[in-house]
């Protein structure tokens, strides 16, 4: 009898894992895009503000965020309970098709920081290094969240994001991405 719970050709080191639990969320973000004019990523389909457009702008700048606080710590981020009105109305930009904002331009800068995060994860030292949390409403008071943990935060986001995206295009065109 051949033991099969330790088979080197489908064994994957930890970041490998991390990467393609990642791509394969992002494809299917990406994917819910597909023929898609530039008036369609911007379109509202349900009760919710969001349209798809705006879902990949948002987890563009989210996983940004992300990969700066890995490498820079809570610095990095916004001081939420620091934010304006003002400075809520710019983060709410981040969740709609602007004037002049494309679809291709949209997926190009998503592509570009998931190239930026897909480099760091390879290359960081150690998955180890902690932060403490930037002050967040949400946030608990002095936690910290180490690399590793910051990268299922952002495969947690995306895949959530995926399944939003999901409904808002099924609902724009009868087009599913998943199921």
């Amino acid at each position: 009898m051949t033991d099969t719970t330790h088979d080197t050709h489908t064994a994957t080191d930890e970041r490998t894992d991390l990467l393609e639990a990642l791509a394969h969320h992002r494809h299917f973000l990406r994917f819910t895009t597909r023929d898609l004019t530039d008036e369609q990523a911007g379109q509202r389909t349900t009760a919710s503000e969001l349209c798809l457009g705006g879902l990949i702008k948002h987890v563009t700048s989210v996983e940004r965020h992300w990969a700066d606080f890995i490498l820079n710590g809570p610095s990095a981020m916004p001081d939420f309970t620091a934010m304006t009105e003002a400075d809520w109305a710019r983060r709410a930009d981040e969740f709609r098709m602007l004037p002049g904002e494309t679809l291709v331009g949209v997926l190009a800068a998503y592509d570009e920081v998931a190239r930026r995060t897909d480099e760091l994860v390879t290359t960081l030292p150690d998955l180890n290094v902690t932060h403490p949390l930037p002050k967040a409403p949400w946030n608990e008071p002095g936690a910290r969240w180490s690399a590793r943990r910051v990268l299922v935060h952002v495969i947690a986001e995306t895949a959530q994001h995926a399944g939003h995206a999901d409904i808002i295009r099924e609902s724009l065109d009868g087009a599913k991405s998943m199921g």
